[in-house]
């Protein structure tokens, strides 16, 4: 048996009591903080979703943007819809995602309902991508296996001689709206007396619990 015994005081904040219009503020205040923090990785989150065996899935994702529309607050992401996450969402279309900031020792975990983008708002993002991103997008038929590393190369080079000029977006490929329903602030205290605010999206309004440790 290998331990794991280290331990980390928490000791760099608090959370105070949280008022209903004060919920999207706290979380965009919240990203900002995280990006000052650690700008490489501030908006890498752990995406979990609902496998077609009915067991929990989770990988590592890139927040893209915190977006208002008529359904209220959304977290955008983007992926291949034919990966094994794109069809877990199109079979089970609720997901969680959880941000955790170390230097901050806060945690972030939003649930709710998956939507797909338009293409017309998934087009504007791939536009906006690495020349190199976009052939791997293309390349990639993404969680299929692959015989090795230079036979994906070589799928690689194959679509960056096929597109010479603008890459256009793959019908594949796209972006995905998480829809906030709920939301948990976690700031970690001394003694693992930590700080939770739940708030539960209910009609037009935020329903706020404190939740103990």
């Amino acid at each position: 048996m290998t331990d794991f015994e280290d331990r980390k005081a928490y000791d760099k904040g608090s959370l105070q009591d949280l008022e209903q219009s004060d919920v999207i503020g706290l979380l965009t205040e919240w990203l900002q903080q995280a990006k000052a923090s650690d700008p490489t990785d501030y908006n890498a989150m752990t995406l979990s979703t609902v496998g077609h065996d009915g067991h929990p899935n989770a990988r590592i994702v890139l927040l893209r943007s915190l977006e208002e529309n008529e359904k209220g607050w959304s977290v955008a992401f983007y992926t291949n819809y034919r990966s094994t996450k794109g069809q877990e969402l199109t079979a089970h279309p609720h997901a969680a995602a959880t941000f955790f900031w170390s230097a901050l020792e806060r945690q972030l975990r939003i649930r709710g309902r998956v939507v797909q983008m338009t293409p017309a708002e998934s087009d504007r993002y791939f536009a906006s991508r690495p020349r190199e991103s976009q052939i791997g997008a293309w390349a990639s038929s993404q969680s299929e296996k692959v015989e090795s590393r230079a036979a994906l190369q070589t799928l690689w080079d194959e679509q960056n001689k096929a597109h010479k000029e603008d890459v256009p977006r793959p019908p594949h490929w796209g972006g995905f709206l998480l829809h906030i329903e709920q939301i948990e602030f976690w700031q970690g205290r001394p003694g693992r007396m930590h700080d939770r605010i739940s708030a539960q999206l209910l009609g037009q309004g935020w329903q706020i619990s404190r939740l103990q440790p």
